[in-house]
């Protein structure tokens, strides 16, 4: 048994583990996503609530996830099965609640390819919005294919290609030597995008309207909902990859100072990120003389796509550049997120069949390329913003609420405690313990009913409500149930032997 726990891969520093844990949190949400949060809930004022998810949910979160993957020393389902046969499913839950969105955010990446090289000589030209939905992607709606895409193709290609090369490699050869390329150059892109943003005419006034409290709105439940809802998503909570990343780590490790920085890696990340985004905003408003809500309009694929080519447009000079270091800063975030999301599935699988790791990675990079190819047909965008609604406000949230419960309540959190604290060199409390059960939990339940009073109000997008029940509620339906087949597959005897020595310790 021994043996088995010392052949699995090993990050070959602490340096490369937090480098790739901060590169699956950063992502392409902190750049687009987490801006408009804070200027759509109250600027500076949305800071206070922010923080305090990050410390009451967000950190314990990541102590959980990371101090289970380290003393179980596993993918997701193989941790859960070492607590109990029966939490197996919710392992199995969690990474393919990861496949799906592996799926889909691919093709944003492989889109960001693309407009890498559209952003040299502006192809876009005046309309982007007509260019990304009718020239590039040949949008069709709900239920008409309309062909594939060959250049969404192409990029998608490239995606799953370097992806596959990456974790071919291994943990330490791989995807190691990858975060200590990406991390460094994001950080450098992010930095030349900021200094050319708030360099700009009228970026302050962009900047105050990012910046500037409201302190108003933090007597407004939504707002502190909004909040843990942005940490939760962007720290990779519940998929998963935690779990799968820290069960590489060396027996001696420090657990808890690793979530710390990881976290607070990722907040000043996308805190940087939203000088460069609204620095450019007030460029923007000023160039055409309007207020900054006129051009700001939502985040997501509208600002990537649509409101920063046409910023890219209006910039003095050096605008090709300029496009294209945006653009590759979007493809590292995304590439990095990517790796970190394929990782967690593909354990699953090498954990579950003994497969070798070149063999997984071939089968579910294959698998994950042919599924991803829906998404380069004209109705692909439509696929996805229908997904990814479902995915991310339901099934992720339910997983990590879920996830939440059997640890803090139906296990003895306790022994993760105790093994997190002896690793480490600063030790966790009670403040632990009931951040966990008397903020996390509650909040993230409250978070899932009002989301769901939402959906009852009104059809989401004004979708067919044939495309709502077959691609957003089934597939949320549909993956617990799958999870509980996966389950059900009988596991390698030799790691069977390995689960049953490991029950024996907890």
């Amino acid at each position: 048994m021994e043996k088995n726990v010392e052949n699995r891969d090993q990050w070959g520093s602490r340096l490369g583990f937090i480098l790739a844990a901060v590169g699956s949190a950063v992502g392409l949400g902190n750049i687009w996503r987490f801006p408009y949060m804070a200027y759509e809930n109250g600027g500076g004022a949305f800071l206070v609530p922010y923080l305090f998810a990050v410390l009451t949910a967000g950190i314990p979160l990541l102590i959980l996830e990371m101090g289970l993957g380290h003393k179980m020393r596993g993918s997701a389902p193989l941790a859960f099965r070492k607590i109990k046969e029966k939490y197996e499913t919710l392992g199995w839950w969690a990474v393919l609640v990861t496949a799906v969105v592996t799926i889909y955010y691919s093709v944003i990446v492989g889109w960001a390819i693309s407009y890498m090289f559209f952003a040299i000589k502006g192809s876009w030209g005046n309309d982007p919005v007509n260019f990304f939905v009718k020239d590039y992607l040949g949008m069709t709606g709900f239920w008409n294919l309309g062909g594939i895409r060959i250049n969404v193709l192409f990029s998608l290609v490239a995606v799953w290609g370097l992806t596959y090369v990456i974790l071919y490699n291994g943990i330490k050869e791989g995807i190691e030597k990858a975060s200590k390329v990406f991390m460094p150059l994001l950080i450098v892109l992010i930095g030349i995008i900021t200094l050319r943003g708030v360099t700009l005419p009228g970026a302050v006034e962009g900047l105050n309207h990012f910046l500037e409290p409201n302190f108003a709105v933090l007597k407004d439940p939504n707002v502190w909902v909004s909040a843990y809802g942005q940490v939760f998503f962007t720290l990779s909570l519940g998929f998963g990859i935690m779990i799968a990343y820290s069960s590489y780590l060396p027996k001696k490790s420090d657990v808890i100072n690793n979530a710390f920085i990881t976290a607070f890696a990722n907040c000043g990340f996308s805190f940087l990120s939203g000088f460069a985004v609204f620095g450019i905003l007030g460029y923007m408003a000023q160039t055409q003389g309007v207020a900054i809500s006129e051009v700001a309009g939502s985040g997501g694929i509208g600002l990537a796509f649509f409101v920063f080519p046409q910023a890219i447009n209006l910039l003095p000079g050096l605008n090709g550049l300029f496009g294209v270091l945006f653009f590759l800063s979007l493809v590292v975030a995304g590439l990095s997120s990517i790796i970190s999301l394929v990782e967690a599935f593909t354990s699953s699988i090498m954990d579950k069949f003994q497969m070798s790791r070149k063999k997984a990675v071939t089968i579910v990079c294959t698998v994950g390329f042919l599924s991803t190819t829906i998404y380069a047909t004209g109705m692909g965008l439509s696929v996805l913003d229908v997904v990814d609604h479902f995915i991310n406000n339901y099934a992720l949230a339910v997983v990590g609420l879920v996830e939440a419960v059997v640890l803090a309540y139906l296990w003895n959190i306790s022994n993760l405690k105790n093994h997190v604290n002896a690793v480490s060199d600063f030790k966790v409390g009670n403040w632990w313990d009931v951040a966990i059960k008397v903020v996390t939990i509650p909040v993230l339940g409250i978070m899932l009913v009002l989301k769901f009073k939402g959906e009852l109000a009104t059809l989401y997008g004004d979708y067919p409500l044939s495309a709502i029940l077959t691609l957003g509620w089934g597939i949320v339906i549909a993956l617990p149930i799958l999870a509980y087949v996966m389950k059900n597959i009988s596991w390698n005897e030799e790691v069977l032997l390995d689960i049953n020595a490991t029950k024996g310790e907890i």
